[in-house]
């Protein structure tokens, strides 16, 4: 029987908890014995206001194989307080594997113990880790990541695909298999989070000297956005423009540009125009290009892109098998 034990605490993510703990509970034969833990013990409330009763104190925790850090929306606006981060060293310290779920990654990342590693969180997040943490090696557009005896995984229900490497690391592929079809989610989620993000979201992190130049973007993505040309929106210098992008965007004109013409064909290709229309509306001119765009930063293709997300089919009739 392999022992995990879950960490819990007030204002914890309910489903960052339950995810995971329901697909090590449905694992057959049973394998996994879960046991919650918190700073204190006793009664802890989560975000929605679910109350978890009788979890047991951190310092009575022994002898648990796994550890697996369920994060919460305040871990990425403040430092964790002091007994939380006691709580998650005293019982992952000596723990074979550690676990983090979306912004649990902060608990880690806060204690050193993702310094030099790989990592993942929730897309919405990933900036605000790496900015914080350096020595992280943050992976904006990963699922789940694994660095030596510690895995991470994005957000929300990203916990079930980090419960599904760790089954399939104990147990194997097919025990894994079996368990992701009996939750009917993919063993192996298609794509990466960056079907979810939304690339221009940075641009109010923007100084008023770029603004002028992402205005012009933003207002007509089809136009003239090479580099001289931004740069003479801006009135400075091609290296200026390329060192002030790097400072405040973390990126390139070039490569900021192309994941604002994404983003914007992406509102196309759910509004429902074709891949030719969308290719032409946001600028990027022909389909291969819009093509090629999609795969290399949503691992999709425009078509397959719009059967995920287009519509969940609420407002149909049910299909039948």
């Amino acid at each position: 029987m392999i022992r995990v034990g879950v960490l819990v605490y007030d204002g914890v993510t309910m489903l960052y908890v339950s995810g995971p703990a329901e697909a090590f509970s449905r694992v057959r034969p049973s394998a996994y014995e879960l046991t919650y833990f918190s700073p204190q013990g006793g009664e802890v409330r989560t975000s929605s206001g679910m109350v978890l009763a009788g979890t047991v104190r951190a310092t009575d925790m022994a002898g648990v194989d796994t550890v697996v850090v369920p994060g919460a929306d305040d871990l990425v606006d403040r430092a964790p307080a002091a007994e939380l981060l006691a709580a998650t060293a005293h019982v992952a310290t000596n723990a074979r594997r550690v676990a983090a779920v979306c912004t649990g990654a902060f608990l880690l990342a806060e204690l050193g113990m993702l310094d030099g590693r790989r990592a993942a969180t929730h897309w919405n997040a990933v900036g605000e880790l790496a900015r914080r943490y350096p020595g992280v090696r943050v992976e904006p557009d990963t699922i789940r990541a694994r660095d030596g005896r510690y895995f991470t995984s994005a957000g929300i229900t990203a916990g079930i695909d980090l419960a599904l490497a760790l089954v399939e690391d104990d147990l194997g592929v097919h025990v894994a298999r079996e368990l992701a079809r009996e939750l009917v989610v993919f063993l192996q989620r298609p794509g990466g989070q960056a079907q979810f993000s939304s690339g221009a979201d940075s641009s109010g992190l923007a100084s008023n000297t770029l603004q002028p130049a992402i205005a012009s973007v933003m207002s007509d993505p089809t136009a003239d956005h090479s580099v001289p040309a931004m740069a003479a929106r801006a009135s400075i210098s091609t290296r200026h423009l390329t060192r002030l992008f790097r400072q405040e965007l973390g990126t390139t004109p070039s490569k900021w540009l192309e994941s604002v013409r994404l983003d914007v064909a992406r509102e196309h290709i759910l509004a429902g125009e074709t891949v030719t229309h969308a290719a032409r509306l946001s600028g990027f001119g022909s389909d291969e290009s819009l093509r090629r765009a999609f795969i290399a930063h949503l691992r999709t293709t425009p078509t397959d892109y719009r059967a995920r997300f287009a519509s969940s089919g609420g407002g149909r009739a049910s299909d039948t098998a």
